[in-house]
């Protein structure tokens, strides 16, 4: 399986997501995950960057190397991903915009979605003009839609 986190620039929530899903599946399949990570943005504007150092400091903290280099979402990108997540409302609409086709917008998911532990939240919040604050916020939100996707699409696979 191969999944895809998605945000505006691909600088700051899409790659700490991936980072953050590469861990935790590394942690529970070590060393033989069966799902392949990327992320990309719906922007080009930050391609070939690595990710906003201020989420790559937040996320050292916490373990996780964010150092994948920014891309943009291509056309290819909706026939190679089993499942596609957006981190906010903008994020899926732009997505959904993308997408030709019935099959293509059922890959489309809001990471959100899948969050337990912060019912206050239907978005993963872009933490770019914040601050500290900001930065750690999205990564807990991050850190619960990865174990939310984990646990609902991941183990009732195994099963």
């Amino acid at each position: 399986m191969e999944i895809l986190f998605v945000c505006l620039g691909n600088i700051c929530r899409s790659p700490a997501a991936e980072a953050i899903m590469r861990k935790k599946l590394e942690e529970r399949y070590w060393p033989n995950s069966p799902v392949k990570v990327d992320s990309a943005g719906i922007g080009s504007w930050h391609e070939g960057q690595l990710p906003d150092a201020r989420m790559r400091r937040h996320g050292a903290a916490r373990g996780y190397r964010i150092d994948s280099l920014a891309r943009q979402i291509r056309r290819e990108d909706f026939g190679r991903f089993d499942a596609i997540f957006g981190m906010d409302g903008d994020n899926m609409k732009a997505l959904m915009r993308l997408a030709r086709t019935p099959e293509e917008r059922g890959k489309l998911m809001c990471a959100a979605d899948f969050m337990t532990r912060h019912p206050g939240y239907t978005t993963v919040p872009d933490p770019y003009y914040g601050g500290d604050d900001d930065f750690e916020l999205a990564l807990d939100l991050i850190e619960d839609a990865c174990d939310g996707i984990i646990d609902r699409l991941f183990c009732t696979a195994e099963q």
